[in-house]
């Protein structure tokens, strides 16, 4: 009899899943009612338009009229994918200058790190590391004035009501200066970096409000927003052309050239104040005009503003019509609004700050960290929930890199005298390695390239997927098969000579860390799957490695961070940073190196004692994650809204980290894979909507996600 009720009582549970996830969602009323909203010039509020290839932040005026009040918030940036540059290299350093030897499994390995030692060497480790680094394309902003003539300020502008309409991907700015109104209209092409603009007012037919174009040089500094105002007779900006409806404007720094073509409509009068600033000055009381950033050359512009409207609305309503949608309006959870906005905001943000040709940095298209170099170690949360969100086309396009990095890669397993292919941790589209004390320890961006394969082909399995892609998973294989030591004395494989995701451990330390031994059990599977989808046989040695990986290493009932951190529970060192034993059934599916009971304590742990003050954006989803699979969704709930500065969401959905890292997308991309993942669960899952509580209070609706591995 109670077996009888039990089965009945899932069948019901069962049957209000899957009406719950088969109730249409309006998706209109759902990203609406999420569009942020302005109310005054902070420098946390800018916001964005954008394409995945580039984006342009605005300020409360629409444009970017204020940048110095935005720069050590969320800066002003004008950034592309192509845009990059470098100071010239004129001691003709070498990448083989910044290599420094080190011994972890009997024979010498070259690594590129910083070198402190003053001299030569140093020297050329500090060049690589902040060249290529990103351009910002130029300032575009408003030129105003007040009726007296005098310079306006941000406190000059009132009545501010700025929103960023997601459903079409537009800036709609209101605002008034002195009593009279400004209206402003900015949206991005979705498949050029094409920029257009309406500007309403009085004021422009008063010449009270202009238009300026500015151009700094690149500062080449590690986090900032790429610009120096204070070298001018370092680059040149020239009209090259010029009608009178539009102009094009060559850059030139050192070897980086590029153009900036303009279109208006209606009169106006361009001119130049200083070099590289520039003004155009309306003759009525609107004014439209479109601006293409362009490496080459281009053609005449022939696109109008209508018809980047028109493009834009089109792309957005389509995105959010198409791929998957999680509804959270019917929950009772207070909590329930707050997660649904940062989740409509992340989707928004990922498609324009990290869905490009090229893995995204950190801080996206909006301004430089790391030089505005982008962290393979990272690539998985940027670019992972694409697949789940059922946009695999999204998550696709940054892939392609890998095969021009491919060379690269092999040169530096071979010059570490390992097999197959070693992805470089910090980069730019060269693929050159960026020298790092810590970046180039880090392994666990090797797998991540199988891991993305693998969801791309879940959705679409396909031999032309395989074709594509299997060189590279058999490569990357390939050098996770060589670089794990055998351990005769113990018949095992062990990992060691590495930097942890827990950047708080030491490579010359390390041994087996939690994490990294789970995805290298993991991906080593996938590859054999590759290959037998392939029509190839398995590897042996492959199959040897998968069977004597070393299981997890225990202390005390609780997983240690690295098999010799024997003090991790008492060492603040090792309580601090990224709780990335919590990857290892979370982010990766239970396998036969961990004891479920053994993981739960050390969640348990984790969960109450952490230092999570010393966090980063992605540990709350990565511990979401983890408690969804160990049976604790209301504990993935809490996960995801811990009350941390790191886990802070802005009113642009931005995930603030500190006054350094005001942007991180590595936190949006995890919030949305963990919240994918809660939902449609994993594979061999049989709980509805697993990530969440079953009290009642979480009757979370969704479409179209698909489950993890």
């Amino acid at each position: 009899m109670i077996i009888k009720k039990l089965v009945l009582s899932l069948l019901a549970l069962f049957s209000l899943s899957c009406a719950a996830q088969k109730a249409k969602i309006d998706r209109h009323a759902l990203v609406e009612r999420n569009s942020p909203h302005v109310k005054q010039v902070d420098k946390l509020s800018s916001l964005s338009v954008g394409n995945g290839n580039f984006a342009y932040t605005v300020d409360a005026t629409g444009l970017q009229t204020f940048p110095d009040v935005y720069s050590t918030g969320v800066p002003l940036g004008t950034q592309s994918q192509w845009g990059w540059h470098s100071f010239p290299n004129t001691e003709n350093f070498k990448p083989e200058e910044a290599l420094k030897n080190y011994n972890f499994r009997g024979w010498e390995e070259p690594y590129s790190v910083q070198i402190k030692e003053p001299g030569r060497q140093h020297d050329a480790s500090e060049y690589l590391r902040a060249n290529e680094h990103r351009l910002h394309l130029g300032y575009i902003g408003l030129e105003m004035s007040k009726k007296d003539g005098a310079a306006v300020k941000p406190e000059d502008i009132t009545n501010i009501d700025q929103k960023l309409d997601l459903w079409n991907g537009f800036i709609e700015s209101n605002y008034s200066l002195e009593g009279t109104k400004i209206t402003a209209k900015t949206a991005v092409s979705a498949y050029k970096d094409q920029l257009a603009v309406t500007l309403k007012s009085a004021l422009l037919g008063k010449k009270q409000i202009k238009v300026n174009f500015r151009f700094p040089y690149p500062s080449g500094k590690h986090t900032d927003d790429a610009t120096d105002w204070s070298s001018p007779l370092k680059h040149k900006t020239e009209i090259v052309s010029q009608d009178e409806h539009s102009f094009v404007l060559k850059r030139t720094l050192d070897t980086t050239v590029y153009y900036v073509s303009v279109r208006y409509e209606g009169k106006a009068v361009l001119s130049q104040k200083e070099p590289h600033y520039f003004i155009v000055t309306p003759q009525g009381n609107e004014f439209s005009f479109v601006c293409e950033f362009t490496q080459n050359k281009p053609a005449k512009l022939s696109e109008n503003v209508n018809k980047v409207y028109a493009i834009s609305s089109a792309y957005w309503n389509d995105f959010w019509q198409k791929g998957a949608a999680v509804d959270f309006s019917k929950c009772t959870d207070v909590r329930a609004k707050e997660l649904e906005r940062r989740v409509i905001l992340s989707q928004y943000l990922m498609a324009i700050q990290s869905a490009g040709k090229y893995p995204p940095q950190e801080t996206g298209l909006t301004y430089n960290s790391w030089f505005g170099k982008f962290h393979l170690e990272m690539h998985w949360w940027h670019a992972a929930h694409f697949a789940l969100w059922n946009r695999t086309d999204l998550l696709e396009r940054s892939m392609d890199w890998y095969a021009k990095a491919y060379p690269v890669a092999k040169q530096i397993a071979e010059r570490q005298k390992f097999k197959g292919i070693r992805w470089m941790k910090m980069t730019d589209p060269t693929a050159q390695e960026a020298p790092s004390g810590v970046g180039s320890f880090l392994i666990w961006q090797q797998p991540h390239f199988i891991y993305m394969s693998e969801l791309i082909y879940r959705n679409n399995p396909d031999k032309k997927v395989l074709e594509k892609y299997n060189l590279l998973v058999q490569e990357t294989a390939e050098f996770m098969a060589s670089f794990a030591t055998y351990d005769q004395a113990k018949n095992r494989y062990v990992l060691k000579g590495i930097i942890a995701a827990q950047e708080t451990l030491r490579a010359s330390e390390t041994v087996n860390p939690p994490f990294e031994l789970s995805y290298w059990h993991y991906a080593m599977q996938v590859a054999q799957k590759w290959r037998e989808r392939m029509g190839q046989k398995r590897k042996p040695e492959w199959d040897d490695l998968i069977a004597k990986l070393s299981p997890l290493t225990a202390k005390d009932g609780l997983y240690l961070a690295s098999e010799d951190a024997v003090n991790t529970y008492t060492d603040v060192r090792f309580t601090s940073d990224h709780p990335a034993v919590l990857g290892a059934v979370g982010i990766l599916p239970q396998s036969r190196l961990v004891k479920p009971e053994i993981m739960k304590n050390t969640f348990d742990w984790i969960w109450d004692k952490w230092n999570w003050d010393e966090t980063w954006g992605w540990d709350y989803p990565m511990a979401a994650m983890s408690a969804a699979r160990l049976g604790e969704p209301d504990k993935a709930v809490e996960a995801l809204l811990m009350d941390k500065r790191t886990n802070t969401y802005l009113i642009n959905g931005h995930n603030y980290q500190d006054d350094r890292l005001r942007v991180y997308l590595p936190g949006n991309g995890g919030l949305l894979a963990a919240v994918g993942m809660m939902c449609a669960g994993w594979d061999g899952n049989e709980v509805a909507n697993p990530g969440f509580p079953k009290d009642g209070t979480w009757n979370v609706v969704w479409e179209g996600m698909k489950p993890m591995p």
